[in-house]
């Protein structure tokens, strides 16, 4: 607040507790309209596009799931073979 009043050349004041108060108040007001506008913008998704993105985000698990099992698999049948490799067993 201080740096504000000393870029607009504007002496800077001590705040009172009135002023203080008051300007709390004033920056809540305006951030629950702010708060109210932007709710008025959001839209609920109808029933039939929360299954779709619900069955996609379902099949997507499943995918990545698989893809980790498949390298994972790889991975660990590799490093056996080359542990086996090096402990000469």
């Amino acid at each position: 607040m201080a740096k504000a009043a000393l870029a607009t050349g504007d002496s800077p004041q001590k705040s009172t507790t009135t002023s203080q108060v008051t300007a709390y108040w004033t920056r809540t007001a305006d951030f629950l309209k702010d708060v109210r506008g932007e709710m008025r913008k959001v839209v609920t998704p109808s029933r039939s596009e929360v299954q779709a993105t619900t069955t996609v985000v379902i099949v997507t698990v499943f995918v990545f799931a698989a893809f980790f099992y498949v390298v994972d698999s790889i991975f660990g049948s590799a490093l056996k073979a080359l542990l086996h490799w090096l402990g000469g067993q």
